[in-house]
């Protein structure tokens, strides 16, 4: 009899503890979401897809789009090791405020103009290098 009490207290707490992860990574996601990240990755995908032969845009978009699932389950892992569920919930407070969703609402034209300056740089950079290579 105490052997099946004590399975049972495992198997219901080892249910709560799934189902307390599952919503924190809900939420966890949710925030991945409200910060932008999904602008982010568009100005990505426009970048790459600008590479590819037109008559492939359409598969290699739906490859690519296969792809975002498993990746946000990535990244939400990450979230997950580096906040608590408590920090991740006031992240969605300050993302539903008005200066969180401009912020959201941003991330896209701050992406671009990031990679701008970035490339602007990485030529800057380049010719230091070459001055200390030769």
């Amino acid at each position: 009899m105490k052997k099946l009490i004590v399975t049972f207290a495992f198997v219901l707490a080892t249910q709560v503890g799934f189902a307390q992860d599952a919503a924190f990574k809900n939420d966890v996601k949710k925030v991945i979401e409200m910060t932008g990240a999904s602008a982010q990755i568009d100005v990505a995908k426009k970048q790459i897809l600008g590479m590819i032969p037109e008559a492939k845009q359409a598969a290699f978009l739906k490859d690519f789009d296969a792809t975002m699932p498993s990746y946000f389950d990535k990244v939400a892992d990450v979230y997950m090791k580096e906040y608590t569920h408590a920090e991740i919930k006031e992240m969605i407070k300050f993302y539903e405020t008005p200066l969180g969703k401009k912020i959201t609402s941003k991330a896209g034209v701050l992406t671009e103009k990031t990679m701008e300056a970035a490339q602007t740089w990485g030529v800057e950079l380049q010719s230091i290098m070459m001055k200390y290579m030769q």
